[in-house]
């Protein structure tokens, strides 16, 4: 095989679309546009403009305020970590940090932390330590008699 005899995959790229260029094109003359009205022409801005009055997405009150500084944490219930204990990928006997949640796939990445909610039940003895945890899943791991540390106090509301 030269150079010059490399090829494509037939299929794997698409031929551009070349419009207004003669009728045998099948996309001559209107150039897919159709025939006459506004959405036919040049410069048309139809989403939004109404003609010099204040449009209705400017007239209309604005609500809600999104944080830019705010945590996101990634969040794992104790029912996955219960499934993911009795299918042996995680060591109930050693202590499950956030990188040994990641490395083993219960989250995909860490974020802001790791943040336990109480959904699901836990009957493993487990030794937790995340950034958060909902009051609720801090019991329910206690009640299971194993223990939740939360490494970060601010985070922990």
């Amino acid at each position: 095989m030269k150079l010059n005899e490399l090829r494509d995959n037939p299929g794997a790229t698409k031929k551009r679309k070349r419009v207004g260029r003669g009728p045998g094109s099948g996309m001559g003359k209107t150039g897919g546009r159709g025939i006459k009205g506004q959405k036919s022409r040049s410069g048309v801005a139809i989403g939004g403009y109404e003609g010099g009055q204040m449009p209705l997405y400017q007239r209309l009150p604005k609500r809600g305020f999104n944080k830019p500084n705010r945590k996101q944490f990634a969040v794992v219930n104790l029912g996955l970590i219960q499934k993911f204990v009795d299918a042996k990928k995680l060591d109930a006997k050693k202590a499950i940090t956030e990188d040994v949640l990641v490395e083993t796939g219960v989250v995909r990445r860490k974020l802001d932390g790791v943040r336990i909610l109480a959904k699901g039940e836990i009957s493993a003895k487990v030794q937790l330590e995340v950034t958060g945890a909902s009051k609720s899943a801090v019991e329910a791991v206690e009640k299971a008699g194993g223990k939740l540390t939360i490494t970060s106090a601010q985070a922990a509301e």
